[in-house]
């Protein structure tokens, strides 16, 4: 891809990500074009419509998570770091997804979209080596799977205030946690 072009669906994707947060789902394309400062048939080129887009800046989000898994995995030092990780990498979701909700909301409402397969496999292997490493610890319960972490992050309370997904998240984390 082009540098400029690339320049252009970044700017587009930001754009969209902040407009849709601030105006919900009913945001159009025009309002998005505007803030990206390109031209809408620019933004339609790249994006046939909001469908497309929506997709596209989940997707991104969804990328951006699993390169923070796949990182945290990799990471892995001493005894402990494996939760360590765990509890990082699902504070920094929480935080993100909390700024995602109106991508959420039209999400759903267009029926977009959140992920590809290949994330979904990436950042379950990624969650493999981590839960795996934190088992081996000791640090996480013996029944905690990938998949466990996985739904957890997929059903956390994003649209909760920040005191109470803080309070949600600890009490998932003890619950994670060997006794």
């Amino acid at each position: 891809m082009r540098a400029d072009a690339r320049r252009n669906q970044e700017r587009i994707l930001a754009a969209a990500k902040a407009q849709i947060t601030i105006h919900g789902p009913d945001v159009g394309m025009d309002e998005i074009a505007k803030a990206a400062e390109v031209a809408v048939g620019t933004l339609y080129r790249h994006y046939p419509t909001k469908t497309h887009l929506v997709e596209a800046v989940l997707m991104s989000f969804m990328e951006w998570i699993v390169v923070r898994a796949e990182n945290a995995a990799t990471a892995l030092g001493g005894p402990g770091d494996a939760m360590a990780q765990i509890e990082q990498l699902l504070t920094e979701f929480m935080d993100e997804a909390a700024t995602n909700e109106g991508l959420k909301a039209a999400a759903q409402t267009l029926d977009a979209a959140y992920t590809t397969k290949e994330q979904e496999e990436r950042g379950l292997a990624a969650l493999r080596i981590l839960v795996d490493a934190a088992r081996s610890d000791g640090d996480l319960g013996e029944t905690v799977s990938p998949d466990d972490i996985y739904l957890m992050m997929i059903g956390a309370p994003a649209s909760l205030p920040k005191p109470s997904r803080d309070r949600w998240l600890q009490i998932l984390l003890c619950g994670l946690r060997t006794a």
